[in-house]
């Protein structure tokens, strides 16, 4: 099963869309699938706030786990990763119109009557595992490189 596979299949279990794409890259960047869980599980819907899209956070994870800096005074990894994290942000908002939750969902999610209005316009059955999509193919080919 491939990454978006994965990430869509743990979605449609319920967890939130940032542990959904985390977890799909866990095991290759040295995570358990219950580490990578745990630590994105306070990221989905926008951080609850309906800001950056947790599926980009999720993504996010992903790229600083492979690229970010874990040794002082490692600048150049600093900046490598800060460099494909604005690349994905610029890619996921090109594609998808906007990076942020509630612009992507037209519903601010972080209320009830969003997520009531979510649910409603089946938002979370038919954008979402799109966005997830779109970013796990964006996180696979800045992995590549």
């Amino acid at each position: 099963m491939g990454h978006a596979e994965t990430a869509g299949e743990l979605f449609s279990k319920r967890y939130y869309c940032s542990q959904a794409v985390l977890a799909a890259f866990a095991e290759e960047l040295g995570m358990t699938r219950d580490e990578a869980l745990r630590v994105s599980a306070c990221f989905g819907g926008g951080m609850c706030k309906a800001e950056v899209c947790g599926a980009c956070t999720g993504a996010l994870m992903v790229l600083g786990l492979r690229y970010g800096m874990h040794t002082d005074g490692d600048f150049e990894s600093q900046k490598r990763a800060d460099g494909y994290a604005a690349r994905f942000l610029e890619d996921f908002a090109a594609e998808n119109g906007s990076y942020i939750c509630r612009e992507l969902l037209d519903c601010d999610i972080s209320c009830d009557e969003g997520k009531a209005l979510a649910r409603q316009n089946g938002l979370f059955s038919t954008l979402c595992p799109k966005l997830i999509e779109s970013a796990v193919l964006l996180t696979e080919k800045l992995l590549r490189e």
